[in-house]
């Protein structure tokens, strides 16, 4: 009994140390920069992709030096057991934006094999960017049951072929039920924050903090009564100031959900409705600076077919509608947003009710005219 006490003392004194140790989070944003709208206006349709049979949804996009890529997943349905995670690169020049075949980026077998011990992996599903790692991916990997038996995935990649992957480790409940779908936080120490949400139940959503290694450091749950706030789309006004936008898991809700941090993602507000009218989906946003905030948004309760764009200048508590981008189409959803370095948009969505992606390039010129 002495020995259990004592290498129990041990354990939680050797815990407290390394605690003690680790470096204080930083709990400031790196603030958006404003970028002025210079030039001519300018709107074009750089993807309108239809697979040849089944269903291509939730894409997310990846900005690089020269161009950017879509990455969208993919199979006979959602969840079901031929999804893989596609690709398509996108560079621009004399001719316009040009974009290569589409091509498998993650497969089942593939990120199954990279995890350590090796495991199977059922399907797949909305995956984004790892932003802390070049070439990184976060992925949705279920390997038993359905969404809410889900975990995220942080996978490591050489060549376009994952090489490790590794389960967040953010729940006791069997490390389940966890996913991502939205872009990652620059932090101002050049760290990044990850936007998540929980789906078991009590939903709600999370931003985790992640060491250099990919560890998880610490959680932060943006949460309500009566809620259940899912897909959080976090943007930064400042170094202190976001604000987040979630979709809510109650069928019975009909209004998007807010939370906001002043303190740098430390400590959020009750979630709240919002005014906006939502039949339950996600939104894209993204900071234009000098708290404008642009949205792609499906904002008719009864529809989702309709998805337009709108503009706060307050860093939302008031919209304007700018332009109706879908409507009557079938459902248009999981926007997704993003900035090129040279100042022009990116705005990726699935179209005709998952079975298509579509994705236009734009400029703040084009926004700031509507």
């Amino acid at each position: 009994m002495l020995a259990q006490i004592a290498i129990g003392a041990l354990s939680l004194g050797m815990t407290l140390w390394a605690c003690l140790r680790q470096k204080p989070l930083c709990w400031k944003f790196f603030p958006p920069q404003p970028v002025q709208a210079t030039g001519a206006a300018m709107f074009h349709t750089v993807f309108d992709y239809v697979p040849t049979s089944g269903q291509a949804h939730s894409p997310a996009i990846i900005v690089k030096d020269h161009g950017f890529s879509l990455i969208w997943f993919e199979g006979a349905g959602e969840a079901q057991a031929d999804v893989d995670i596609l690709s398509a690169d996108f560079a621009s020049g004399d001719a316009g934006w040009q974009h290569s075949k589409p091509e498998p980026l993650l497969t089942r077998d593939t990120i199954g094999d990279a995890f350590n011990p090796a495991q199977r992996v059922t399907t797949l599903g909305n995956t984004i960017e790892n932003e802390a790692v070049s070439g990184g991916l976060y992925a949705t990997v279920v390997s038993l049951g359905g969404w809410a038996m889900a975990a995220i995935a942080d996978v490591r990649r050489q060549a376009r072929r994952p090489v490790t992957a590794d389960k967040l480790n953010l729940s006791p409940l069997l490390n389940r039920s966890h996913l991502v779908r939205s872009p990652m936080l620059a932090m101002a120490d050049g760290s990044f924050a990850l936007p998540a949400y929980f789906e078991m139940g009590q939903a709600y959503a999370v931003l985790v903090r992640l060491l250099e290694d990919g560890r998880v450091r610490d959680t932060r749950r943006i949460t309500g009564p009566g809620v259940k706030p899912i897909q959080p789309m976090i943007v930064a006004l400042d170094e202190r100031r976001a604000v987040a936008f979630m979709r809510n898991l109650d069928a019975a809700s009909k209004h998007l959900l807010i939370s906001r941090t002043p303190d740098g993602g430390h400590s959020w507000s009750a979630v709240q409705e919002t005014g906006i009218e939502n039949p339950g989906a996600p939104v894209a946003m993204l900071a234009l600076g000098d708290d404008r905030i642009l949205m792609a948004v499906n904002d008719d309760a009864s529809r989702g077919d309709i998805l337009r764009l709108t503009l706060s200048a307050d860093g939302g508590n008031k919209w304007r509608r700018l332009i109706t981008l879908e409507e009557g189409a079938g459902e248009a959803r999981y926007p997704m947003l993003k900035r090129l370095p040279d100042g022009r948009i990116i705005l990726a969505y699935s179209c005709a009710s998952k079975s298509g992606i579509r994705a236009h390039v734009f400029n703040e010129t084009w926004v700031m005219e509507q």
